[in-house]
């Protein structure tokens, strides 16, 4: 039993450890992509957050996603906007978040 339990628990850490390194795979370019024009409409209501404009690698390439409202979740008030971030290998999205 303590057998099992044990490659139970190696199982799942080699797990995480994959995820997380799967999470902060970057994806690079040279210049980064210019955002849209987006007309953020009026608040649905005073609780509404506006989560601004995303971007997310697809088919080789950034794909903007635009900005939306949205009630914050639970124990949230703030959305943090993501950001362009450059290293020496280039630019890359940093995704916005929940505060």
């Amino acid at each position: 039993m303590k057998k099992v339990l044990l490659m139970a628990l190696i199982g799942a850490g080699l797990c995480l450890g994959v995820a997380s390194r799967v999470e902060a795979q970057h994806f690079y370019v040279s210049v980064a992509p210019a955002p849209a024009v987006i007309v953020r409409p009026p608040a649905p209501s005073p609780r509404h957050v506006w989560v601004a404009s995303e971007w997310g690698w697809s088919g080789g390439r950034y794909v903007e996603t635009p900005g939306y409202w949205v009630v914050p979740p639970r124990g949230h008030r703030a959305w943090i906007a993501g950001h362009w971030a450059r290293e020496r290998r280039g630019q890359y999205w940093v995704p916005g978040r929940w505060r």
